[in-house]
């Protein structure tokens, strides 16, 4: 034990003598280490984020969407004679993931489906949901304890006064606030008889109320919309971010208003249901396909319309995709420790070379191959491993300034940091055996007579 911490005394002694070159040798371990540890947290920052998002919503809730076409792939089989396994691989080859909303579709429509329908082998064919289809399974299922309706339209025309622009408009139910759990800031929702006579009036998210209010009341005032004019009833606190998407922005107004006074249609982008409890959700599920089958008239062995997707798979999914965001983009950040080795390698050649005729000292004077092989070796390590440890600052100072200066969230973890380290010594030990094994080997009575 005295021999190895002498050796790394000797180790610093030696790295001090050159600090810049030492400096610079150890960039490439410092970039490397740096940009793996940043990666890696700000992934996980991102899975914490959604995890959270996705469980705001409650793990006991059910989407339904409208089906859209799934297009027949071209298969190419290929098979493995030796194995026996064959394997088809799509022409359009990899996965598509979509996250956010478009125009027409509801906050959550699309996030990641396309893996949802690989993971539930399902044909869907293009279709239509219908306010008739909440009413349906309001009344049939058992499983279910709350249904809601959800028609989203963004690039609205949206007016006060002289002050104008675009809204996103979200038309639901009276159940909405309470389902989704927003609460309100001033005023109040609007309420079952506001469905009923499709009366015109909207809640304000929080956005909209600083956008075109400023510090005024809202409550009361006429706003246009579309050129309709409608009355503010309340306004919401605010909500932030959630897949990307702002709900501050929007403006909330009874379903039945949208569709027979704005945007005359009897479609809806998505139907949303909270389950009685998460162990009941696949049963629920089930049950909720069965009751929109028959809705909308699918016979046995026909393809369904519809899309049915639970907050508890968008985790799984969604989990799966940022696991694999992080490895790919690590995998890139960890080629400049490859670098960085390869750079500890040349200067421990040169640092042989230099050193050759205190080598020959070394060994006249009693020294064992091993003593030096042991010697260089841990002057590779330590110079990697001080690499690593001054990348882990770096890597702390970029998720500070991405977490400062961005949305972005990074959450450093153990697993990164222990990976980093193990990674830096490994990469000393690897890159360093051969220089090491080198100056092991000369021979005493020619090291010394170099100059």
């Amino acid at each position: 034990m005295k021999r190895i911490f002498e050796n790394i005394k000797i180790a610093f002694k030696s790295l001090g003598l050159n600090k810049l070159r030492s400096f610079l040798t150890m960039l490439g371990i410092i970039i490397g280490v740096g940009s793996v540890v940043a990666v890696m947290s700000v992934g996980a920052g991102a899975e914490a984020s959604i995890t959270e998002n996705i469980q705001s919503m409650g793990t006991n809730v059910i989407t339904i969407t409208p089906g859209r076409e799934t297009p027949e792939r071209e298969q190419i089989s290929t098979r493995d004679d030796q194995t026996g396994i064959e394997s088809n691989i799509g022409q359009s080859g990899g996965l598509e993931v979509r996250v956010g909303s478009g125009e027409g579709q509801g906050p959550e429509r699309g996030f990641m489906s396309n893996m949802l329908d690989d993971e539930e082998d399902e044909k869907i064919v293009a279709g239509e949901l219908y306010i008739e289809d909440v009413y349906a399974l309001k009344e049939k299922a058992e499983y279910l304890e709350e249904v809601i309706p959800i028609l989203t339209i963004g690039g609205t025309d949206f007016s006060y006064m002289s002050v104008s622009g675009n809204a996103s408009i979200t038309a639901t139910s009276e159940e909405y606030l309470e389902f989704i759990d927003y609460e309100l800031d001033k005023g109040s929702f609007f309420t079952a008889s506001d469905i009923s006579n499709s009366s015109n009036v909207v809640v304000l998210g929080y956005n909209v109320v600083t956008d075109y209010f400023g510090k005024a009341n809202p409550l009361g005032e006429k706003v246009k919309i579309n050129g309709n004019n409608f009355t503010v009833t309340g306004t919401l606190k605010s909500v932030g971010y959630t897949f990307g998407i702002s709900p501050d922005n929007s403006v909330y107004m009874p379903i039945t208003t949208a569709q027979n006074k704005l945007y005359g249609m009897d479609t809806i982008n998505q139907i949303q249901a909270r389950v009685e409890s998460e162990e009941v959700i696949d049963q629920a599920i089930s049950e909720v396909k069965s009751i929109m089958r028959m809705q909308h008239y699918i016979l046995p062995g026909e393809s369904n319309d519809f899309e049915v997707s639970s907050s508890a798979q968008l985790l799984e999914v969604a989990s799966t995709i940022t696991d694999i965001l992080v490895i790919t983009l690590a995998s890139i950040a960890a080629i400049s420790l490859l670098v960085g080795g390869i750079g500890i390698m040349n200067i421990m050649f040169v640092s042989v070379t230099e050193r050759t005729r205190e080598i020959g000292i070394r060994k006249a004077i009693g020294a064992k191959n091993r003593d030096i092989l042991i010697q260089f070796l841990t002057e590779s390590i330590v110079l990697s491993l001080s690499g690593g440890i001054i990348g882990l600052g770096f890597a702390g100072l970029i998720t500070w300034l991405l977490g400062t200066f961005t949305d972005l969230n990074s959450l450093i973890t153990v697993s990164p940091v222990v990976l980093a380290l193990s990674f830096s010594t490994a990469i000393g030990l690897i890159f360093g055996i051969f220089p090491a094994m080198r100056a092991a080997r000369l021979n005493p009575i020619e090291s010394l007579r170099h100059e």
